[in-house]
């Protein structure tokens, strides 16, 4: 039986990918599998994927015969995983040696649904630790409770697939799988999701997984339309928690959420092309006028005097332009 299942989109990622792939073997463990996806890349990394899969064990190639982007790619994996136990990891980062047995251990100790973790981010020679924004470490928690409250960093805003490991059980019941095509933030209805529905989690502080940041080929990096998602990834966000029985305790969080975030790309529109730009804008606006508009007045009072101004300047601005493609290559 395979105890653990590591799913790896890779994307054009031929100058770490031998890294990545380095840790893997680090971690490697006879019950373990790793399902390596190649999301159509156009350099040199399906050759060292190629060689991977001879030369590690428990490596099973998946190819994409066109590009869909991360969330897709994870789906892919996700499909294919055989393992109790299921995580992820980004082609570009990597992991301390023997991580996977540590973080396997925590999950079975603790008998949760699934367990976050913290991590390391890495640009250029700089090292810095990021913990999960749980106060509580180690113990049995309810993952509902976890998201709010609304005015404080929780463990919603901590979406990262690879800082955790998940249980089989929430695969079958449908809870790991991404929406499909998001190019950019696919792991916020994810982690909102998860925290909705399952029963329960634990944060621990592990550290083990090193997040490569800065990277120039990165789509957090890249200004074109395919940063637009996050608009359609927080909609879903938004749509999904208006049916939770507990919306009223809950839309407040989400709400905060999507402003600060609409806030955070507004403050750095230059790094966009410019009909990109225009597009940001005018689909922000469309966002804000979406939203419940109680709680959106509620959220901009609560916020510092510059990020509600920029929003309220948005709102403001006529609505004339539909939701861009999703289609372009990652």
């Amino acid at each position: 039986m395979v105890k653990l299942s590591v799913i790896v989109p890779f994307y054009n990622v031929q100058s770490y990918a031998p890294d990545t792939l380095r840790s893997l073997r680090a971690n490697a463990r006879e019950d373990f599998e790793f399902l390596l996806v190649d999301d159509c890349s156009k350099d040199g990394t399906p050759d060292i994927l190629e060689r991977a899969e001879r030369e590690i064990p428990g490596t099973v190639l998946l190819r994409h015969e066109r590009n869909g982007g991360l969330a897709t790619a994870r789906n892919t994996g996700l499909d294919a995983a055989r393992g109790a136990y299921i995580t992820f990891l980004d082609g570009d980062d990597w992991l301390a040696p023997g991580y996977y047995e540590r973080l396997l251990a925590a999950i079975e100790g603790l008998g949760v649904d699934f367990v976050r973790t913290d991590h390391v981010q890495c640009t250029a020679r700089e090292r810095k630790v990021f913990r999960v924004p749980v106060g509580r470490r180690g113990e049995v928690l309810r993952p509902r409770d976890a998201i709010l409250p609304a005015d404080r960093s929780t463990s919603v805003d901590y979406p990262m697939a690879w800082a955790g490991i998940y249980r089989r059980e929430l695969l079958e019941r449908g809870l790991l799988h991404f929406t499909d095509g998001l190019r950019t933030a696919e792991d916020r209805p994810w982690i909102w999701r998860l925290h909705r529905e399952a029963e329960s989690f634990a944060a621990v502080g592990l550290l083990g997984i090193f997040y490569r940041r800065g990277i120039a080929s990165s789509l957090t990096q890249i200004g074109d339309i395919r940063q637009l998602d996050f608009i359609r990834a927080f909609d879903q966000v938004l749509d999904e928690t208006t049916k939770d029985p507990d919306s009223d305790r809950l839309l407040p969080k989400a709400v905060r959420t999507y402003c600060a975030v609409i806030s955070h790309h507004l403050g750095s529109v230059e790094r966009f092309e410019p009909a990109v730009a225009r597009k940001l804008r005018s689909m922000s606006a469309a966002a804000l006028r979406r939203m419940p508009q109680d709680i959106l007045k509620d959220a901009l009072d609560s916020m510092d005097a510059e990020r509600a101004s920029r929003l309220r300047r948005v709102r403001r601005r006529p609505m004339s332009v539909s939701a861009p493609s999703a289609g372009a290559d990652a």
